[in-house]
């Protein structure tokens, strides 16, 4: 069934990954993360106003998803649509000389960092300070949207 032709009601129990595998397969092409984040706000008839109160949280859900692959041109589409055997090799280890790795037991003591000396105890508690706090009132992060 086509994600256009889905009841709302259907759409609302799925994720933000399933909606945007449905769009993905339905149009057939890379979307941007905005044109993905649109449609499903249209498909869901969510207002507006949800876009930018909820697109950062939109856009961490596709990025950490591994059935999505974010393309050069900034367009996110489907990894199963891409099958690649190529390796990136970031670094080439035969030509650097000048490779900051110690190599040499002298030189992985050199590098080896110096003692913290610092005495992290709470000697001098800072009673005001409590005193300041007292007050402090912790808000959820639901309460901020109300």
């Amino acid at each position: 069934m086509k994600v256009s032709k889905m009841p709302k009601e259907e759409l609302e129990l799925l994720s933000n990954q399933e909606i945007t595998r449905l769009i993905l397969e339905e149009n057939k092409k890379p979307m941007s993360t905005a044109d993905l984040f649109k449609k499903k706000i249209e498909l869901l008839g969510l207002p507006k106003k949800t876009f930018e109160a909820k697109i950062a949280d939109y856009y961490t859900a596709i990025a950490t998803d591994k059935n999505f692959i974010l393309l050069d041109d900034g367009r996110w589409d489907l990894k199963s649509k891409y099958k690649s055997d190529k390796v990136v090799k970031l670094e080439d280890d035969d030509d650097e000389e000048d490779d900051d790795t110690p190599e040499t037991e002298e030189e992985i003591i050199d590098e080896a960092p110096e003692e913290d000396n610092y005495d992290d105890t709470d000697e001098d508690y800072d009673e005001e300070a409590e005193e300041d706090l007292k007050d402090l009132v912790v808000i959820d992060e639901n309460e901020l949207e109300e």
